[in-house]
């Protein structure tokens, strides 16, 4: 890996010239994207901290320091990628955590001045550093790019050519989610809405594109809406004839992407934009003469809740899912024994396997793939110089999915391979119930997912055990793997599951240097049951593919456990056995053999 270490002293020489005392840099790109084009991955290019799937990071760069702020996903990795390239790991969750802003605030004196290029930091994070930087007397520039000086040879913006998402596999047309979003914009208090998140911004529009966004089907833009007006914000090579008429179909204009500026500075000071704090840069912010309405939860509610056409037509992405991963788990077993197995030649052939599959068009992420140690990495990705040899005993992680036109997939399973020890499987056990416990809990409406985390790490917290991450997140339709806003995870997020809603189930446990464990379905959220008490909801597991019964310790497991394991293999295979040859047929019979205690 090419480490960029030239360059701390040319921006330091930058900084010094143009009265700059701390430099603090994104992560990612004026549409708050989790995996930026490489056009706007200059934090990862210049810290070497970077992987194929994108990574959390912030970095500060004073006149003596360098430091790159992560979360523990991310900590091995960062600390490993940046030896050599005068960054620091500093940690920002976890008992050994640093606040960024407080760290900034606290090491700079009063006169002293911090920059940021505000086109890539949001509004809420500017102006919680704001306002610390000026209780302590600190100034503060929002409109310097580092970038521009240093990195000669930048990516352009991506220009790839968009397509429609067909309305028959959507289940909505254009106009009914303009209209409900129309809806939800007057259900706080605003008259018009600019969209900064690009999953939003494709979901309206049904409109998708290959490459933009690595992984993800949405495209580089802007929306601006009211009652009258409809207008996208792009690169206009990137449209073709076909988007074009889809566009005038709707009645949106077209403007150039930089226009959206220009736009925003025009808008009449009656209108009552609402914005997302959280998805829209403080630049863009700062370009306002309106009136700004802070707030967007009910648009991205709005997305996060799957009709049932396209619940339908996930359940199929499951099914074309379920029958890539069974070919690949039987070529693994009988390839294991032979010794010539790598996480990296794995990598390919899984990608290969999903893209065989004309309705895959891409992975949704780069795949986990984790041999005993390097499984103890969450976000773990395989290189050619990285990657382990799968030899001996132990496990294999294995999370990954897939872009179908039908839907978006995630799913993750270890499996054993040789003789893994007790320790395995117990610790394999312990989140697999874990697992079983969210999947099975019927619960109120109303009930948010931090009520819920703390059934999935119970088994493991009783041991003295735990993982950092989140427990389950919303996967996009078609889009974006990651997608808010509910989440099942320990820090609160303040919103109800509700019947639609698609979460991961994803506990795990990770031994640094020694081994991880992950097992993940994605679930939907039904209605259950309506009782003197009020609406309850159970999940239904949407994932089809076999868990490992040989790595289960079958003394911590209880009968309603193995019931549930026992009825979920039924379905995986009464699933995806019409899908199969008689080969692959009988292998999935295997895998999901009936179990029991006795």
């Amino acid at each position: 890996m090419k480490k960029n270490t030239q360059y701390l002293a040319e921006i330091r020489k930058i900084m010094n010239s143009k009265g700059i005392d701390a430099l603090i840099i994104s992560g990612t790109d004026p549409h708050q994207s989790e995996l930026p084009p490489a056009h706007w991955r200059g934090r990862e290019w210049l810290t070497s901290f970077e992987s194929e799937n994108g990574t959390n990071g912030t970095a500060v760069i004073t006149a003596d320091h360098a430091y790159c702020w992560t979360d523990s996903r991310y900590f091995i990795q960062a600390a490993t990628q940046m030896e050599g390239t005068g960054f620091e790991l500093m940690k920002e969750d976890g008992p050994d955590a640093v606040n960024l802003i407080g760290w900034v605030a606290n090491n700079l004196k009063n006169g002293d001045t911090v920059a940021i290029d505000g086109t890539t930091f949001s509004i809420s994070w500017t102006e919680k550093l704001n306002e610390e930087l000026s209780n302590n007397g600190i100034k503060l520039i929002d409109s310097f790019d580092i970038f521009n000086h240093i990195w000669h040879d930048r990516p352009s913006r991506p220009k790839n050519k968009l397509f429609v998402h067909d309305e028959q596999i959507v289940g909505e047309s254009v106009d009914s989610k303009v209209a409900r979003t129309l809806e939800a914009i007057d259900s706080e208090s605003a008259n018009a809405l600019l969209l900064s998140s690009l999953d939003d911004i494709a979901w309206i529009t049904n409109v998708r594109t290959a490459n933009d966004i690595a992984f993800s089907p949405s495209f580089v833009s802007y929306l601006y809406l009211d009652a009258t007006k409809r207008v996208i914000f792009l690169d206009l090579e990137k449209l073709t004839p076909e988007v074009e008429s889809h566009f005038k179909k709707y009645n949106f204009e077209t403007q150039p992407y930089d226009e959206v500026f220009k736009f925003a500075e025009t808008l009449p000071q009656e209108t009552q934009l609402l914005l997302d704090p959280n998805k829209t840069s403080y630049s863009l912010y700062n370009s306002l003469q309106c009136t700004p309405i802070f707030g967007g939860a009910a648009v991205a509610k709005l997305k996060s809740i799957k009709n049932s056409t396209q619940i339908n037509h996930l359940q199929t992405a499951m099914d074309k899912d379920g029958v890539a991963l069974t070919r690949f788990f039987m070529m693994v077993e009988k390839e294991y024994p032979k010794g010539e197995l790598t996480e990296y030649s794995l990598g390919k052939e899984l990608r290969k396997l999903r893209l065989a599959d004309p309705t895959c068009v891409d992975e949704s992420f780069a795949a986990i793939l984790g041999w005993n140690a390097n499984a103890a990495l969450p976000h773990y990705e395989p290189t050619a110089d990285s990657s382990l040899p799968i030899h001996g005993d132990g496990m294999l992680l294995v999370d990954s999915g897939g872009q179908y036109i039908y839907g978006t997939t995630d799913i993750t399973r270890t499996i054993g391979l040789g003789n893994p020890s007790a320790e395995m499987k117990r610790d394999f056990t312990l989140v697999l119930k874990g697992n079983i416990a969210i999947a099975t809990q019927k619960f109120l409406k109303g009930t948010v997912g931090t009520q819920l985390d703390v059934l999935a790490r119970q088994y493991l917290w009783n041991e003295g055990k735990t993982y950092y991450h989140g427990t389950g997140h919303g996967v996009g339709f078609f889009l974006n793997v990651h997608e808010g806003p509910h989440q099942i995870r320990m820090n609160n997020v303040p919103v109800a599951l509700m019947p639609g809603m698609n979460v991961t189930d994803e506990p795990g446990l990770y031994y640094e240097g020694r081994y991880g464990i992950r097992t993940e379905n994605v679930l939907v959220v039904e209605e259950w049951e309506t009782t003197e008490f009020g609406e309850f909801y159970q999940f239904k597991t949407l994932s089809l593919f076999p868990i490992d019964t040989s790595l289960i310790d079958y003394s911590i497991m209880t009968q309603p456990e193995i019931d549930w394991l026992n009825d979920y293999h039924t379905l995986v295979k009464q699933r995806l056995t019409p899908l199969l040859n008689k080969e692959e047929a009988a292998w999935l019979a295997n895998k999901c053999e009936q179990i029991s205690l006795s």
